[in-house]
């Protein structure tokens, strides 16, 4: 088990956008990734921590692919949206400055894909400092090796690799 403190903690939801929920997915389709990713997500906004919803937009160009809007029901008012034109949802998003505003110390990632969006923005993070938490039956990735490369490999190098219902969210 695994205990987050909801006052230093956020939870950051990557890429949960229609078009990407909609791509053939593994070891999970997009639509439990989205379903456990909620969950998730009302779990910390019941304890009053905060959730971060991330999406990618192309850059220079103002009209987006069809499908671009995040999946209906992944964001909530009082949520951060962030919009970011690269893999991970740091640069240039100013999200480590939000973060940061808020206290935050630890951020709990999911979402689509775990190898690229997923993993990019923890790598990121871990360099700004942040402790992580990587929530594994919350993500999923275009093959079921590369999702099992990074949550295996990559991930638990990084911080600690849990499944949803290991995650307890104090408070």
């Amino acid at each position: 088990m695994t205990e987050i403190d909801p006052r230093r903690t956020a939870l950051v939801l990557v890429d949960l956008m229609e078009r990407l929920v909609a791509l053939p997915l593994a070891p999970r389709g997009g639509d439990e990734v989205a379903r456990t990713a909620g969950a998730l997500a009302r779990r910390f906004r019941a304890a009053g921590a905060p959730v971060v919803v991330v999406r990618v937009e192309r850059p220079g160009t103002a009209e987006q692919p069809p499908g671009s809007a995040l999946l209906p029901g992944v964001a909530e008012p009082g949520d951060i949206e962030v919009v970011k034109r690269t893999v991970g949802a740091f640069h240039g998003t100013g999200l480590d400055a939000r973060l940061r505003g808020l206290g935050v110390r630890t951020v709990v990632l999911a979402g689509i894909a775990t190898n690229l969006g997923v993993e990019s923005t923890a790598r990121s993070a871990a360099d700004h400092g942040y402790e992580l938490v990587f929530v594994e039956d919350a993500m999923s990735a275009l093959t079921a090796e590369e999702h099992r490369a990074s949550v295996t490999l990559d991930m638990p190098r990084l911080g600690t690799v849990v499944t949803a219902s290991e995650l307890r969210v104090a408070g």
